[in-house]
Formats: C-alpha cells, sequence, structure tokens
C-alpha cells in the first residue's frame, strides 16, 4: 500500500518585528517608596479592618459595611501592583 505525505506543520512562532527599537517600552524606573508604602499600607489596613469586624471592635458590631470596606481597601492595593515597577 503506497504512503501518503505528511502535511506541513504551520510556523507557531510570529514574525518579529523590523524594528526592534520602536517596540521597546521606555524605561520609566522604579517605583517611589511611598507608593510602595501606600500599596502595601492599604492591604495590610484592609486586612485589619476585616480582623477587627470579625473581632467584633468596630462600632456597630460585626457589620458588612466593614467587611466590605476592608475587601475595598485590599482590592485598591492590589489594582495598584498594576501600576508597580
Amino acid at each position: 500500500m503506497p504512503v501518503s505525505k505528511g502535511r506541513k506543520k504551520a510556523n507557531k512562532r510570529p514574525t518579529p518585528p523590523k524594528n526592534p527599537a520602536s517596540s521597546q517600552v521606555e524605561d520609566k524606573g522604579t517605583s517611589p517608596i511611598w507608593y510602595v508604602a501606600t500599596m502595601f499600607g492599604m492591604m495590610a489596613v484592609g486586612v485589619l479592618l476585616i480582623l477587627a469586624n470579625y473581632i467584633d471592635l468596630l462600632p456597630g458590631g460585626t457589620d458588612s459595611k466593614w467587611l466590605l470596606g476592608g475587601l475595598g481597601l485590599i482590592g485598591v492595593g492590589f489594582a495598584m501592583t498594576l501600576n508597580y515597577r
């Protein structure tokens, strides 16, 4: 029985850009210390707010507003990590 030819595999790599210097992102340097401190500070305050809510240390008892506020602070802190260099 005759054997058929195999199919050629497609090139899975994209072609490199013609001008590599124009495609490079401009280096903006490192993030300032205040940005890093604010980022981690917001996450830490959010965690402490949630813990204080469950231990019943906050006014109004265990309330979902404190929980949502803590989660919001954690979310803002994590969103700040997207701009961290």
